[in-house]
């Protein structure tokens, strides 16, 4: 074969694909942009959607101040009606703005109309009014006059969920219409590789034919060879290329050989300007409480002789001098006499997920404490009103002996507020390191907080707390775990049930996969409710897994684990559901001098 005719096939088996190519690109960059279309009228869609439960959680904003400031008759509790009010327009303008966006319909904007007509008829003839008559004195607890608030809001309620519903139905609509448009996309696509592939295989299969026997007995060796090395080198190249973390590899020196696509992002380094260089200075790691660097770690695996992973609280500085937390280890590579041929690192980011982590603790502390409001609020209020009256007492005509009476009735008083005032403030008074804390105190003072939601329940609690309970830890965080405990206790147990807190010292437990022994108390909490089921007990401590519907996060259990393992400690649960025989029991083993682990779960 001459090199002209050489050419040609060269030419041909080149040209004949790229031209098929092009065309079934521009018939697929055709139906991509249509369906992009209709993936924006499904993402104005869920804009509108979000945009309505805005709206009527601010209406809610304001009908919930409203009522607060009805209950008390305390103009504090007029500041998110106040705050709801100012939003409200400009909330229904992006609502507006958001259903044009999703394709309007006349059916929508009417809807938007009425519910705007509707909120206008509520705030100007029950809300002003009613705030009018609090502020004059007069009385609001007309039943006609609080049922006309209340007709007025569900009407307002319902022309939501109307709007919510329209705008589902097209979001709905559009989502068949992009999966038809998928489905015809993909079925274009199949019988166009189909034709392309038989058209190419019957046009190129005689000109490769002559091509592939006049080299085949020439280069059959070298070939065989070059595929080998060639799939060798790519087996390494896809596996580094698809790996979702950053991946480098090192000379046994610590100088960079490879980084994958993640490595490069996450540093900031090319692979071509990080080639040859020392690991440290591309991979410059600190401690994230210290800020101190963290050294080379191609040096401690040297020295350890094995894998090392880095600390849990690192970050890594960027090359533009940007901060991402990470998460990493080292492994040495080995040949077959086990000598050290390199060094692999792998670390991912995780600023978002330790942020997210984050997030969902503070959440559940804010429920904790939102929870314990109300129950303080009537803790507090009833000494107080307790104290008026004995003052009142006080002032009129009553003897010397009387008064004194009154005056220590009203100490008694005094010095309950304040032992419940003490108890809130030191709630979430966290401490910067472990500290010494008597159990028994801490769990007398969640009882206290705690009494008035177990007489609102009907539950009744009994205690067996031992004196001299001492152990380590953080108060805040474990306050936190015992109060969650204590609450999903008394509402699984309901009316009528008791509630068992308990705690023991343990001089020699044995902690779970392990033979270490450590003393230690054992705190239980034992309810008399229906059972936990077996399937449902292994996911109880899954974050937002919750049994008590839009009553409950889904995180209490979650946190609550995760701050016992900060602690060192283990947190166990054991439930029955026979008829005769029925229960929860939630044991927390906390060390008495425990490890803290700073990175929690």
């Amino acid at each position: 074969m001459n090199s002209a005719r050489f050419d040609y096939i060269l030419h041909q088996v080149l040209i004949v694909p790229i031209l098929a190519v092009l065309v079934g690109a521009a018939a697929v960059a055709w139906q991509i942009h249509h369906a992009n279309r209709t993936v924006a009228l499904i993402q104005a869609s869920d804009a509108s959607i979000a945009q309505t439960l805005i709206v009527e959680r601010i209406v809610v904003d304001q009908e919930t101040g409203l009522r607060g400031y009805q209950t008390t008759g305390d103009v504090r509790f007029l500041e998110p009606y106040r705050n709801a009010e100012r939003q409200f327009d400009y909330a229904l303008r992006i609502l507006r703005n958001d259903v044009q966006a999703d394709g309007v319909s006349p059916g929508e904007a009417s809807t938007i109309d009425q519910f705007e007509a509707q909120h206008s008829a509520w705030e100007q003839g029950f809300a002003v009014p009613l705030i009018a008559t609090i502020r004059a004195g007069g009385k609001t607890d007309d039943p006609e006059l609080n049922l006309q608030g209340k007709v007025e809001m569900d009407a307002m309620r319902r022309s939501l969920v109307d709007l919510t519903r329209t705008t589902e139905a097209g979001r709905q609509a559009n989502i068949s219409r992009w999966h038809t448009q998928v489905q015809r996309m993909s079925i274009a696509l199949i019988l166009f590789a189909v034709l392309l592939g038989s058209v190419i295989g019957l046009y190129t299969r005689t000109l490769v034919r002559d091509l592939s026997e006049a080299f085949k007995r020439s280069s059959n060796i070298l070939r065989i060879r070059a595929e080998e090395a060639f799939r060798s080198e790519q087996r390494l190249r896809t596996t580094l290329a698809s790996i979702g973390d950053g991946v480098i590899t090192c000379t046994p020196d610590g100088l960079i050989q490879t980084m994958n696509a993640v490595a490069e992002q996450l540093t900031g380094w090319l692979d071509t300007e990080a080639r040859n260089q020392p690991l440290t200075a591309v991979f410059s790691i600190f401690d994230n409480k210290s800020r101190e660097p963290l050294g080379d770690p191609v040096a401690q695996s040297k020295r350890l002789n094995h894998s090392v992973k880095l600390s849990h609280d690192a970050f890594l500085i960027r090359k533009d001098g940007s901060e991402i937390q990470i998460d990493d280890s080292l492994a040495p590579i080995r040949d077959k006499l086990s000598h050290i041929m390199g060094f692999i690192l792998v670390f991912r980011d995780v600023t978002m997920a330790r942020k997210s982590q984050q997030a969902l603790l503070a959440n559940e502390k804010l429920a904790v404490a939102g929870r314990l409001a109300a129950t303080i609020a009537h803790e507090i209020h009833n000494p107080l009103d307790s104290i008026s009256n004995l003052l009142f007492l006080m002032d009129g005509p009553s003897t010397p002996e009387e008064s004194a009476h009154f005056l220590a009735l009203a100490r008694e008083e005094t010095e309950r507020v304040t032992q419940i005032s003490r108890a809130m403030l030191s709630l979430y008074r966290e401490a910067r390191a472990p500290v010494a804390i008597d159990l028994k105190e801490m769990l007398e003072s969640i009882l206290l907080l705690m009494d008035r939601r177990f007489q609102a329940l009907g539950v009744t609690v009994e205690t067996h707390l031992p004196p001299d309970l001492i152990i380590h830890g953080f108060p805040a965080e474990l306050r936190q775990v015992f109060s969650n405990l204590l609450a999903n206790a008394a509402e699984a147990g309901g009316s009528g049930s008791v509630v068992t807190l308990s705690a023991d010292f343990q001089p020699d437990h044995v902690a779970q996969g392990s033979q270490r022994r450590e003393p230690g108390v054992l705190v239980s909490v034992a309810d008399q409710g229906p059972g936990v089921p077996a399937e449902i007990q292994a996911k109880l401590f899954q974050p937002f897994f919750t049994t008590k519907g839009e009553q409950g996060t889904g995180l209490g259990l979650w946190v609550s684990r995760g701050i016992i393992i900060k602690h060192g400690g283990e947190i166990a649960l054991a439930s029955s559901c026979m008829p005769d025989h029925h229960g929860t029991v939630v044991s927390v083993f906390l060390a008495n001098d425990p490890i803290i682990n700073a990175g929690g779960d």
